[in-house]
C-alpha cells in the first residue's frame, strides 16, 4: 500500500539404484507434462525502468496489467512484452493505485489518487481520489468516477457477478459501489471499524468470498473484515480473528474457497475462513515489499512494489530492477 517497508541431498547408490531413480524421474516429468504441471511457476516478468508497481491484475489468457505508482498509467504485458495500455495522465489521471480487469464488461478499472503531499507530483494536476475506467483493449477512457470524502483515498476494486465494482477507501471508511452503467458511486457500506486508526492506514485489500459476502483488509493496523452481502445490500461488519498476527494487510484476491493475501512484511498467504476465524498459512517468504497478486492458472503473480524506495525509509536509495514474481499456488 502506502508505505511498505532444499535441495535434496542424494546419498550414495549403486549404479542399478541410479538407473531406478533416473527412470522414476523421468516417468514423474512425463506425469507433469501431461497434466500441465510443468507450467506452476515460471520465469520473473520486468516492469519498465524505475516504474514502482502497486497493485497487478489479469486476463484468463495471461495477460498482465500493472500500474506505476510514481508515473500513471497501465502498463500491459502479455507473452514477455510490454506497451503501455493506459498512457498516463490519460484522462486526467495521476498516481495509479488499484487496478482490475473485468473481461465480462471489457472494462479496466483504475484507482488514481493526487499523492502530491507525498512529493510524488503524478502525470497531471486533478486533485482527489479518482475511480477511472478503461476499455481493457483498446486502453481508451470510459468513465471517471470521484470518491465523496475529502480524504478519500481509492485503493482497490472488486467486481461482483452482477458487474458492480466494489472499491476501498484508505483514508475514509467507505467501501464505495458503482452499478454498470452507473454515473456515480455510492456508500455501499460504512462502520466505525473501518476508519483508519489514528497515524494508521484504513481500507486496503477488498474481495467477493465463495459465500457471496464482501472482505476487505485494513493496512495500518493489519486487519480482516467480513461485510455480509444479501441482496446486493451491505449487512454487519465482522472482524476476523487470524490464526496469527499479520503485518500490513495489503492486497486481497478471491483464491478457490479461500484468499490470496498480500502482507507488505514480504509474505503472500493463503487464507481459510471459517465462522469469525481466519486461518493464515503463508504460501511465499521473503518477497520485496509485495503490494498486490494476481492468479493465472496456477501461478501467483506478486508486484514486488518496494515503496519504501519512493516514500519511506529507503528514500534515495537504489530500489533494483522492478518484477512481477510468479509463485505456484497450493491446490
Amino acid at each position: 500500500m502506502i508505505k511498505k517497508n532444499g535441495d535434496a541431498g542424494y546419498p550414495r547408490a549403486t549404479g542399478e539404484l541410479l538407473k531406478v531413480r533416473r527412470a522414476s524421474l523421468l516417468s514423474a516429468a512425463a506425469i507433469m507434462l501431461a497434466l500441465g504441471a510443468a507450467r506452476a511457476e515460471t520465469a520473473p516478468v520486468g516492469v519498465p525502468d524505475k516504474s514502482f508497481p502497486e497493485s497487478v491484475t489479469s486476463t484468463s489468457d495471461g495477460t498482465l496489467y500493472v500500474g506505476s505508482f510514481n508515473h500513471g498509467g497501465v502498463t500491459k504485458i502479455s507473452d514477455g512484452k510490454a506497451e503501455q495500455l493506459v498512457k498516463p495522465g490519460a484522462a486526467d489521471s495521476r498516481s495509479t493505485l488499484g487496478v482490475l480487469a473485468d473481461e465480462k464488461s471489457g472494462t479496466l478499472y483504475v484507482c488514481s489518487n493526487d499523492i502530491s503531499a507525498m512529493g510524488i507530483a503524478g502525470p497531471s494536476d486533478v486533485k482527489g481520489a479518482w475511480l477511472k475506467t478503461f476499455d481493457l483493449k483498446s486502453g481508451a477512457p470510459k468513465g471517471s468516477f470521484a470518491l465523496s470524502d475529502p480524504k478519500s483515498f481509492c485503493n482497490d476494486i472488486v467486481v461482483g457477478a452482477d458487474g458492480t465494482a466494489y472499491v476501498s477507501d484508505s483514508f475514509a471508511p467507505f467501501v464505495y459501489s458503482l452499478k454498470p452503467r452507473g454515473t456515480a458511486l455510492a456508500t455501499f457500506a460504512t462502520d466505525p471499524q473501518l476508519a483508519p486508526a489514528k497515524d494508521g492506514v484504513g481500507l486496503d485489500g477488498i474481495a467477493i468470498g465463495a459465500d457471496g459476502n464482501l472482505y476487505v483488509t485494513t493496512f495500518i493496523p493489519a486487519k480482516l473484515f467480513k461485510i455480509e452481502m444479501k441482496d446486493g445490500k451491505a449487512g454487519a461488519v465482522t472482524e476476523l480473528k487470524p490464526s496469527r498476527p499479520l503485518d500490513h494487510a495489503d492486497a486481497l484476491r478471491a483464491h478457490g474457497s479461500g484468499f490470496l493475501l498480500i502482507e507488505g512484511n514480504g509474505k503472500l498467504d493463503k487464507v481459510t475462513v471459517k465462522g469469525s476465524n481466519a486461518t493464515i498459512d503463508t504460501i511465499k517468504d521473503g518477497l520485496a515489499e509485495p503490494v498486490s497478486v494476481t492468479q493465472v492458472g496456477d501461478v501467483g503473480w506478486v508486484a514486488e512494489g518496494k515503496l519504501s524506495y519512493m516514500i519511506g525509509d529507503n528514500k534515495g536509495k537504489d530500489p533494483g530492477p522492478f518484477k512481477l514474481t510468479p509463485i505456484a499456488l497450493p491446490k
